[in-house]
């Protein structure tokens, strides 16, 4: 199948996603959540899930419920991760009807909202009201708590990821009791970012800001040596500013640089870094249509219209994609992109995308940006998992001189005692999982695998 018509048949979803449909209906069985399944897989299709028993609570007062009951369970979310972090040998309990907005405190500047709620289902009444949060992601189609545990990202030279967002959370514990904890609690820097190892997130508090717009400008072919020559200038540029390549021709495919309204605007003119502006709205993979992009060409917009790279009412199909992302210091950011890009002939046929972005250091144990700025190297992969596993390792033996780590929900193969290695919290974390859930209620394979 030649490239163009594989991508057009994709989702094309380049970092979000939201929920397949649960293959379930609802029984008359004696817990009135547990829900029928047949094979179910994620939004992407290319992992089964192995839970025997689903459940789908509607109230913090039933998750309470399940969670005590149950033996060996997770959390799922929206189901966009690529691997077995949110399976279970047993019991999955879905917070997709966990999704109410619950509060906006205009004093403090916080909203409450349940952990199963998606950021498109609120932003908008957000900016109604006039508030805004700093960041979100590609898509707005993921759960908040799902996007906040795995350390998901946002992107900007000053912008941490979406776990940076959270002020307040409430935790269910493998005792069914349930646990309030902010930035005071000694261990809220490690369930945050709990890759589900502590509980069930059933209530997120976000910090929000007034409500602001965004622009964004789209410049196109932009040379691999400006890239090495002016890169920081080049991340600096806009607010968010995403790289989209694919590697050849040493030529970065597209630049998106993404600027607020209420800053300083300056006219970045028809030649960015020896890059020209786009003519006409664009999507990030250039042969295909653009009508679901959100708004460019410089036209400004609410937030969250134009900080994700797709229209809010644009709701991808589960789709034949794979992704991996890595994660680097950014003062090691051009020696990385040249390593990668010397592997270009062994990417190119197996790749839709890849899109760079900057992140702000943060302090959250199990964050891949812990303490540290750094910049995302993501790739939307054909479905091809075969060569794209066998490809994995070449990329991670490539980054591994820059202490190299992963997107916790989207594939990697780096070795466990390495990766363990690169977190230097990590002996304290799986310490406090330990003493959350001595009895493994939310220990899995792939934590057993990763952390334990």
């Amino acid at each position: 199948m030649k490239r163009k018509k594989f991508i057009e048949t994709t989702t094309l979803a380049i970092a979000g996603g939201m929920l397949a449909p649960i293959m379930a209906c609802t029984t008359d069985r004696k817990n009135k959540n547990e829900v029928e399944i047949s094979e179910r897989k994620n939004w992407a299709g290319n992992y089964t899930y192995k839970a025997e028993k689903l459940y789908e609570p509607t109230s913090v007062e039933e998750v309470q419920q399940l969670v005590k009951k149950l033996d060996k369970q997770k959390a799922l979310g929206t189901t966009h991760c690529f691997n077995d972090i949110a399976d279970s040998s047993q019991n999955q309990i879905s917070t997709k009807k966990l999704k109410k907005f619950i509060h906006l405190d205009k004093e403090k500047k916080t909203v409450t909202i349940e952990a199963g709620a998606r950021y498109g289902d609120f932003a908008e009444m957000l900016h109604e009201k006039g508030y805004a949060l700093h960041n979100l992601a590609s898509l707005p189609h993921i759960s908040v708590a799902g996007a906040c545990t795995t350390a998901t990202h946002g992107s900007g030279v000053k912008n941490g990821n979406l776990a940076t967002e959270v002020i307040s959370l409430e935790l269910v514990k493998p005792d069914g009791s349930v646990v309030n904890m902010d930035k005071t609690d000694s261990h809220f820097y490690a369930v945050v970012v709990g890759l589900g190892a502590f509980g069930i997130i059933t209530k997120v508090t976000l910090e929000v800001q007034d409500t602001y717009e965004v622009r964004q400008d789209v410049f196109l072919d932009l040379p691999l040596e400006s890239v090495v020559s002016n890169f920081d200038k080049i991340m600096s540029s806009g607010y968010s500013v995403s790289l989209f390549t694919d590697w050849m021709n040493n030529t970065v495919s597209e630049v998106w640089v993404k600027r607020r309204m209420d800053a300083e605007i300056i006219d970045l003119g028809s030649d960015f870094y020896g890059a020209t502006a786009a003519t006409k709205n664009i999507h990030p993979i250039a042969e295909l249509a653009s009508e679901n992009c959100t708004d460019q060409m410089g036209v400004p917009g609410p937030w969250y219209n134009r900080l994700p790279h797709f229209k809010m009412g644009f709701t991808p199909s589960a789709g034949a994609e794979l992704q991996s992302e890595y994660f680097v210091p950014r003062a090691k950011a051009v020696d990385a992109l040249l390593a990668i890009e010397k592997m270009k002939s062994q990417i190119y046929p197996h790749i839709m995308i890849s899109e760079i972005r900057s992140i702000a250091a943060d302090d959250f144990w199990m964050s891949p940006c812990f303490q540290q700025d750094s910049i995302a190297i993501h790739f939307t992969w054909k479905q091809k998992p075969n060569e794209v596993l066998a490809l994995l390792p070449m990329i991670e033996a490539a980054l591994t001189p820059f202490n190299v780590k992963p997107h916790w929900g989207k594939l990697f193969t780096i070795n466990p005692t390495e990766l363990q290695s690169r977190y230097k919290k990590h002996t304290d974390f799986l310490a406090l999982a330990k003493a959350y859930d001595p009895e493994g209620k939310f220990k899995n394979s792939y934590l057993t695998k990763n952390i334990y």
